[in-house]
């Protein structure tokens, strides 16, 4: 049955994502559920140079001076290691490591410790967020008097470190890599202003930095309020608990966070709601 758009063209719903490293796998769930699909890239990871702050890790970790390390990625994770390994051997590393309490915020930290052979000694519930692993450390390692190494993803997590401070922690940050634009913005670009002109039904995010490089671009081309405005207009779906903070904080709504924190759920039940969701805002 044809449906009908916010321009009252009859065909697909237009959906846009801002997904980069996995577009074509987004776009194909997408028009696998009837959605005609635009993909945006809107961010890529940078290491961090020669990446002093991982050096200064390492021998700080060698010398004994950290009780508890925090994984929060699987990317910087492996960015990590293989920064420091560069420098020290992995089996020596693995034992400094083993020394201390390790813990990881989700899933895909998991994959690359195990890698690694590095034991991990707890492992954050879903939705994975900072919230949830505050909540870990506070049921089963005690923050008071620790010394803890929190490896980064991307920006500071400014408030996980004052609660953990807060907590009696003396708490290092490691940046291993931070987020840039994709070194073509075009795309990206075009669907800002797509995205003023009506053109989209819906908008998804699979992560909260998408939003970020958004919305900065959108600001360097002079139109913030315009794409935030009409972005008010549209459908929005999040991954999960964490991107939806983020667009809460911008003003945003989240429509659709589906029941597990994982893209082909987030596209199915997304599109099972986009219907009665676009009628609503119509």
């Amino acid at each position: 049955m044809a449906v009908t758009s916010s321009t009252s063209k009859p065909g697909p719903f237009r959906v846009c994502s801002f997904e980069s490293r996995r577009g074509e796998e987004m776009r194909s769930l997408l028009e696998r559920q009837g959605l005609s699909a635009t993909i945006a890239p809107s961010m890529r990871e940078l290491p961090i140079g020669e990446n002093p702050a991982a050096m200064q890790f390492a021998e700080r970790l060698l010398a004994g001076e950290f009780d508890v390390v925090v994984f929060l990625t699987g990317v910087g994770a492996r960015a990590l290691f293989e920064a420091v390994a560069e420098a020290v051997s992995r089996d020596v590393l693995v034992a400094a490591l083993n020394r201390c309490t390790v813990v990881v915020r989700g899933p895909k930290p998991v994959a690359v410790l195990k890698e690694w052979n590095v034991r991990i000694d707890h492992r954050a519930p879903e939705p994975n967020t900072w919230r949830e692993l505050l909540g870990l450390l506070d049921a089963e390692v005690p923050m008071s008097g620790k010394r803890v190494a929190v490896q980064e993803y991307g920006v500071p997590n400014e408030e996980l470190y004052r609660q953990l401070a807060a907590r009696g922690a003396d708490v290092t940050s490691v940046p291993v890599y931070r987020w840039g634009f994709p070194e073509d913005t075009a795309p990206l670009h075009d669907a800002i202003q797509r995205t003023i002109r009506g053109e989209f039904d819906g908008l998804l995010f699979t992560s909260a930095q998408q939003l970020v490089n958004v919305v900065q671009l959108a600001e360097q081309d002079g139109c913030r309020d315009a794409w935030l405005a009409a972005a008010k207009g549209c459908v929005i779906g999040s991954i999960g608990p964490t991107a939806s903070e983020t667009i809460r904080e911008y003003g945003l709504p989240v429509h659709v966070e589906p029941s597990h924190p994982k893209m082909g759920t987030l596209v199915r039940e997304f599109a099972e709601a986009l219907p009665r969701l676009r009628e609503l805002r119509a």
